[in-house]
């Protein structure tokens, strides 16, 4: 800014010798009034002036940084001219050469603009805040040239030529006077890295000032969380190398000695606290280690503990006692004195679709409450498990209109909660998927969620409706229902193609309510009515319409059919996590039974457990344990040998997705079917070939899964793309059917000369579709009815009601059926276990799960996977 115009007060000169301005003009001021440029000095007609004062007004005018050039004539007659140069205007700031800087992050920070007055000095500090700029980035050999052109009417272009030069690597690290930990060890603590092969994608390599104070800190904290109070860093320097590409930084340390916790104390002035009773509980016990970040955690516990009966503004402060001679850090932990504290006020605000009342019903405490630190984190907790508004809300405290006054404020940031969605993807399950959904999970900003999909594959199909209002009547008491269609194909492998065994088409509804019982605790009851059409492919099926047997085997031929399932059922639900969409802390575990029978044809128990715990492990990682199993009892009669009294359409099945390393239904029972193939020799062999044995998976009536996952953490950049790993161990089983009866008894011969035993195919008359009776064909010497076929064995007849007519002695129609080895396997309540590795990833294709899991081990029988994935495209 230039300086304020001199204010015209008279001017005293003392010099005997002094003149007096007769006139006063000013010359060459082309943009500047004259007036204004005689305000900048305190030249003025009839004004004594001498050398001094005259040397002074042009000091004023070019301070102003208003003009490039001033000059005084018409000293000696006191007619006095002010000559001046304009400073010429800018016209453009052009940037050249910069390239890893954008354009738009230099132009921000200079000060030059088009069509202000320039000057050197602008120039020169811009052209310092240039290379600052590109300091920050490390890169000090940048270097700026900056450029004028002059242009017409006392214009110029500035153009600041860009040498960016290389980034300026940290070629090494020093550590100077460390005895107890490594060079090695002390770098590992530190965010800069230095400049190695092994660090080539590291952008901490780098030299940045501000991160060379972080290290100080990290190292400090290194040494005081292991014993050493006493240590500090001496000197830190960086020196950069002679051709500015890389930097040399050395610290100088002194680790001092290693202390161990003295004696540890409290000391309350809050009534509600005993000292004594508090510092039994502390995690800090008197002979360990001194270690500052466990004084640091006990202060926050102890502020938590305060506000957990209501003290919001409980101030620990922890008094050090250091002996030098024993090596001990004594610490008394200081609470003071503090006011129990009430909500006064709660104030919700950034909500502009989602109503008032359903946020703050999910806040634990009212306006009048006592304070309680517990309730304001479990509100939290809540609202953040609602899924309506952005990731990280916190309920922020502050003093009420008193000391004892708290108000809390609630400043949530809406995110969407429509999901109109039309899905193209590929599934290792399915292959092909196209799936039209819509979903508002808060409908009418009320909480409400209305949802309605459509999915369709090779193998699947189904179309659901659903409604939930989780408040009925502003109570807490959530009421919902489902409307659906469901198709499924069941399907086996014959050869390399997939072929469909059983289908299944499910139509009905279901209706819930769930009411709490306590915080954590919570009821839900429903109710379903489901009509099953159960069927098999046309293959598996006699010319009479009977169902083959052989084919299809008798546990498939037993499911077919339809029936209806009435079913109530409940589920009791304790719920303590701190998000339902990204746990990361606490356990949820829930004891589900439905029984049918309420009317229908089905009549069974169906129980399930699940339990699952999250813990944070730190360092970013979340570990967590689920457990779940369950068990289908039967309510009816007693069923023929070899037939199981659930229907395989309501059984338990485990593989693919739930069980990674095993395939789709690749755990449990199920009946193979091998056939015989020949050798070289021409010895009977079973088949090896995976893709050419029938395997039907049968489901289970119990199972039990058991997971223990961690979450890996990921840097930022990482995490903004959507990617969570993890890595895994699971265990679980699938069992407790009745072995179906065998499908086919295949005649054995012993070639009396070998001795080989050979497995024969089955034969098995021809029925006729009418009456039931062994079909016949008349043999090509009778010429009447030659090759036609009857129920008679001797003569001919065309109809069940028609004499036998004729002497032809008519051969048996039959059909041949190829041995094959039947094994019922995977009945068995031994583990298997599989280990893995999955990420899922929030792709630019739609959700994307993949997993690597290898199976440990298996029951003879179950269908392992190395490799799953499943990625949807969202358009």
């Amino acid at each position: 800014m230039p300086p304020a115009p001199a204010t015209g007060a008279a001017v005293v000169v003392s010099d005997p010798n002094a003149k007096k301005i007769l006139t006063l003009r000013v010359e060459g001021s082309q943009r500047i009034e004259p007036e204004t440029v005689l305000s900048y000095t305190r030249l003025r007609v009839g004004v004594a002036y001498n050398n001094e004062l005259l040397d002074q007004a042009i000091k004023d005018l070019l301070a102003s940084d208003l003009f490039a050039d001033v000059s005084i004539s018409g000293v000696e007659s006191g007619n006095i001219v002010l000559r001046v140069r304009e400073n010429p205007i800018i016209n453009r700031v052009i940037l050249e050469g910069n390239k890893r800087l954008k354009e738009d992050k230099i132009t921000k920070e200079i000060k030059l603009k088009p069509r202000q007055i320039f000057t050197r000095t602008a120039v020169r500090q811009d052209v310092a805040r240039i290379v600052e700029l590109y300091r920050r980035q490390g890169r000090f050999a940048a270097a700026i040239e900056p450029k004028m052109v002059t242009l017409d009417q006392n214009r110029v272009d500035i153009i600041f030529e860009i040498n960016e030069g290389p980034k300026s690597k940290v070629r090494q690290i020093n550590i100077l006077g460390n005895e107890v930990f490594s060079d090695k060890a002390l770098r590992g603590q530190m965010a800069t890295k230095e400049a190695r092969l092994t660090t080539l994608l590291s952008s901490n390599t780098s030299y940045d000032q501000d991160r060379l104070a972080y290290d100080q800190q990290k190292m400090r904290q290194f040494y005081l969380t292991n014993g050493y109070a006493d240590f500090r860093v001496t000197s830190a320097v960086a020196e950069l190398t002679p051709d500015k590409k890389d930097f040399i930084i050395t610290y100088v340390v002194e680790e001092g000695k290693r202390y161990k916790f003295g004696d540890v104390t409290v000391d309350s002035d809050i009534r509600d606290f005993d000292g004594k009773k508090v510092a039994a509980g502390l995690s800090i016990k008197k002979g360990d280690w001194y270690d500052a970040k466990k004084v640091e955690d006990t202060v926050d516990s102890l502020n938590q503990s305060a506000g957990l009966v209501g003290y919001a503004f409980a101030d620990t402060n922890p008094e050090f006692n250091r002996d030098k001679d024993t090596l001990t850090m004594g610490i008394n932990f200081h609470i003071a004195e503090a006011k129990r504290s009430y909500v006064e006020r709660i104030n919700v605000t950034g909500n502009t679709q989602t109503q008032d009342k359903v946020i703050r019903r999910e806040i634990r405490l009212a306006e009048g409450d006592a304070f309680n630190s517990f309730q304001v984190k479990r509100s939290q907790d809540r609202i953040n498990s609602l899924g309506y508004f952005q990731d990280k809300f916190e309920i922020k405290q502050s003093q009420g209109s008193a000391p004892d006054r708290v108000v809390l404020d609630a400043n949530v940031e809406e995110k969407s909660t429509g999901e109109l969605s039309l899905s193209v993807g590929y599934s290792s399950l399915e292959n092909f998927i196209i799936q039209a959904s819509i979903t508002q999970r808060n409908f009418r900003g009320k909480g409400q969620e209305l949802r309605a999909s459509v999915n369709y594959s090779s193998y699947s199909k189904s179309v659901n409706l659903g409604f939930t209002e989780p408040y009925l009547f502003n109570k807490n008491i959530a009421i919902g229902g489902d409307l659906f269609r469901r198709d499924y194909n069941a399907f086996n492998f014959s050869g390399s193609d997939r072929q469909t065994t059983y289908t299944q088409v499910s139509t009905g509804f279901q209706i819930r309510a769930g009411v709490p019982l306590t915080e954590y605790w919570s009821l839900a009851g429903r109710y379903g009515l489901t009509y099953d059409q159960v069927g098999l492919n046309g293959q598996y099926f006699n010319s009479d319409g009977s169902c083959n047997v052989l084919a299809a085997g008798s546990y498939l031929c037993q499911a077919i059919g339809n029936r209806w399932t009435s079913s109530v059922g409940y589920s009791l639900i304790f719920d303590s996590l701190n998000s339902r969409l990204r746990p990361t802390a606490g356990q949820k575990f829930s004891l589900s039974q439905d029984f049918a029978g309420l009317g229908g044809d089905v009549r069974y128990v169906r129980t399930r457990v699940d339990a699952t715990k999250y813990k944070n492990l730190g360092a970013g990682f979340i570990g967590s344990l689920h457990v779940e199993g369950g068990y289908i009892f039967s309510l009816e009669g007693k069923k023929p040998a070899g037939v199981d009294k659930i229907r395989i359409t309501d059984r338990f099945y485990l593989g693919e997705p739930d069980f990674p390393g095993f395939d789709i239904r690749g755990v449990g029972p199920r009946v193979t079917r091998t056939p015989y193939t020949t050798d070289a020799t021409g010895k009977q062999i079973l088949v090896t070939d995976k893709n050419s044995i029938v395997d039907d998976a049968l489901g289970g009536n119990k199972y039990y899964v058991g997971r223990l996952e961690v979450q890996i953490p990921l840097g930022s950049g990482a995490r903004e793309l959507g990617l969570r790993p993890s890595i895994y161990v699971q265990a679980g089983a699938l069992w407790g059917v009745t072995k179906p009866v065998a499908t086919a008894n295949f005649p054995t011969t012993i070639d009396p000369v070998t001795g080989r035993a050979t497995v024969q195919p089955q034969v098995t008359p021809v029925l006729d579709s009418t009456s039931g009776k062994p079909l016949f064909a008349v043999p090509a010497t009778d010429g009447a009815n030659a090759g036609l076929q009857t129920i008679c064995a001797v003569g001919y007849s065309a109809s069940a009601t028609t004499p036998c007519v004729g002497s032809s002695v008519n051969n048996a129609v039959t059909s041949s059926t190829a041995p094959f080895l039947e094994q019922f396997l995977g009945n068995s309540g031994a583990p298997r276990i599989s280990v893995g590795a999955g990420v899922n990833w929030n792709s630019p294709f739609g959700p994307l799960r993949i997993d690597i899991a290898y199976a440990l081990k298996k029951v003879k029988g179950d269908d392992t996977k190395l490799v799953t994935f499943n990625v949807g495209t969202q358009f």
